[in-house]
Order: structure tokens, then sequence, then C-alpha cells
């Protein structure tokens, strides 16, 4: 079938908007009509080549939509259904998926970056190009082919373009504290960068009633928002020490970091601002290759855990998440300030990185 895409053609240049021909959906899979999705800094990492993704493809991975065809073999899904496509790329039967942790499977690196659906081929097409597939979704088309383990239901009743930003950047910055950490009552946090993912770690500490949540960025609106949104201080990082402010505050240290940003630098200001016995969760998509400067005295005591898409199993997680949000717990929907339609996708990205819009979404 034909639909619209705004496609990557070669690092560092804007998206295209055009007509491209998607094929059915296979073994297991089912057709998506996109209603919205976020746009998220992984999406930016790709653009700007900090991430090798084979092009040109469809970018895009924080998808939510309603199933419009489903292939053979297909049982809990059907025509009609509304769903989050989450961005946790597992083949539902290897011995991590097996034991309840599909975010650490073997073909999330594959369903990211290789650029193939599952079965090693590709339904997108232009003309005579193959595009790439990213994530197994690339929300930023119309209509998508993805597999159905990948597609969350949801209530019919609620508001896709609010739910899209559930399907990655809220479900790793609140996982990396729900789940990851798994904080308790009375911790104490730091919040290292306040966009989409950090904002969603912030509202999880308030949410898991942490003491303390410090919440760090260059950019004030993001800082009163963080305030808005649980953080009990915030600290804004132009021309600040923001470890030392932290330990300040916190008379040594946090139980525990969240690095939100993607930087080897703000990495190693994750390690520093935890206390002895404290944990630094890093969330951030940092680019292959990178090495975060640890101090290997500082290092005493301390633990680092890498955070892969909140440690969420998606089933299990998105339905929770939409249940604290429709009960006024969990007001993710606060971060989108703008929507956009698909021909002002460059807009929304260069939105995104000036700091003028948290989390952008791409209504269709």
């Amino acid at each position: 079938m034909r639909t619209r895409a705004a496609i990557l053609s070669q690092a560092n240049t804007p998206l295209t908007v055009a007509d491209i021909e998607v094929g059915e959906p296979k073994l297991g899979e089912v057709l998506v009509r996109m209603i919205a999705s976020g746009v998220c800094q992984t999406d930016v990492g790709v653009i700007h080549g900090k991430l090798p993704l084979p092009l040109p493809a469809v970018l895009g991975h924080e998808g939510a939509g309603v199933v419009e065809a489903v292939g053979p073999g297909v049982g809990k899904l059907q025509v009609g259904d509304h769903v989050v496509v989450a961005a946790v790329t597992h083949c539902g039967h290897c011995r991590l998926c097996l034991t309840g942790k599909p975010f650490l499977c073997p073909d999330m690196t594959n369903g990211f970056l290789g650029g193939m659906m599952p079965d090693g081929t590709k339904r997108f097409r232009r003309g005579d190009q193959e595009l790439s597939h990213f994530f197994w979704q690339s929300s930023f088309a119309q209509h998508v082919v993805v597999p159905e383990r990948i597609a969350v239901k949801v209530p019919n009743d609620l508001p896709l373009e609010k739910l899209a930003p559930l399907a990655c950047g809220v479900q790793t910055g609140s996982g990396a504290v729900l789940n990851t950490a798994k904080i308790r009552p009375g911790d104490t946090v730091a919040v290292i960068g306040c966009g989409g993912v950090g904002l969603s770690a912030v509202m999880a500490a308030h949410l898991a009633r942490a003491l303390r949540i410090i919440a760090v960025d260059f950019f004030d609106h993001r800082l009163k928002l963080a305030r808005e949104l649980g953080a009990t201080d915030t600290i804004s990082a132009r021309g600040i020490n923001a470890v030392e402010e932290i330990q300040k505050l916190t008379g040594g240290g946090v139980d525990y970091s969240f690095e939100c940003i993607g930087k080897p630098e703000t990495a190693r200001q994750a390690v520093d601002c935890v206390r002895l016995g404290g944990t630094a969760v890093i969330s951030g998509v940092l680019a292959p290759g990178a090495a975060i400067p640890i101090d290997g005295l500082g290092l005493l005591g301390r633990t680092i855990i890498g955070n892969v898409e909140g440690s969420s199993v998606p089933e299990e997680y998105i339905p929770k998440l939409v249940e604290f949000w429709r009960h006024g717990e969990f007001p993710f929907d606060k971060m989108t300030t703008r929507t956009y339609a698909l021909n002002e996708i460059n807009q929304a990205i260069a939105d995104m990185e000036k700091g003028d819009v948290i989390k952008p979404v791409i209504r269709y």
C-alpha cells in the first residue's frame, strides 16, 4: 500500500517527506495506521550520524496508532485495536525474553540499528530503493508494519497523541527509577538532564516518594517544569559545578543519580554526585566507542548501571503508566506543549534541539 513518510537519505541533512510503498504484514505482524509519534533524541542521534543506521531510512520509534490489518499467526490483536508500539525490540523466545528481560534481548541492537525487520527483510520502498526500518517500527510513517509482540494494546477511549511518548522516552526515564533502580520511599535522587527522559525520571521519583529530587539542566523553563512535576530542588548547569551543588544539598551525595543526556561528561557527573554506597544509572544513549572518564578511587563503594528502555516489559509496564496517568499521578502529557504535522517534522526536530520544545509529537 501507499503511504507518506519522512525519510533520512543522508546524515546531517533534513528529512524528506514523500510517498512510499509499505508491504503487507507477514507472520506474527500487524499493519498499524499511526495516529501520532513522539520525536526522541535517539532519532536526532541517527540524523547527526552519532548512531550507525543503514540509510536511507524511515526513523521514529514512539508510535501510537490503530491496527488496520493482521498477518497470519497473530492472536492477541485484531483490527481496530489501539496500540502503543514499544521500542523494546525483542525475539520473545530467548533465555532473556523468557526470564522477563526482553530489554536485554540480543535482538534489541538488531531491531534498533540493523535496518531490517525480524525476518531480515525490508517492507518500505521508494521507487526501486528499499528503505531501512528503525526499532522495527519507523513511526515517522503514516502506516507501518510491526511485530505483534511490540504493539501494546491500550484502551480505545484514550487520545493516542498523548500516549505516543510512552513507547520510548517516558518508558526509559520512568523505568530507570521504578524498574532499574527500584528506589524506595525516602531515597534521595539527582536527575541530570530534564528532557523527556529526565522529566519522566523526575515524575517517577515523585511517584515513588523520594525524599529529595534534584533536577539539573541548562534551560530555566525545563527546571520550572521539573518543579511542577515533583522536583524538590533545581540546579542550573550554566556556570555552576552541579556535582558540588548536589553534594552540598545532600551532605555528601544522593542515593541514586540518573544521567538522561547521553554524554561522557554528564555520565561522569552522575557517578561523582552519588554517595558511598550509591548508584548511578546511565540512561542517555552514548555514541558507540564513547568512553566515560571515571575516577578509579571515586568508584570504590559506588555502582554504575546501564539502563535500557527502562528495564521494562512493555506489555506489563505501559498499561501501568497509562493507569498512573489516568489517575493524575503521572502527568507525562505536560511535556508535550506542541504537536506538528508530518510536513513540519524538521521544524519539530529543530525546536527540540534548541530546547524550545521538550517532547514534540507528530500528529497524522
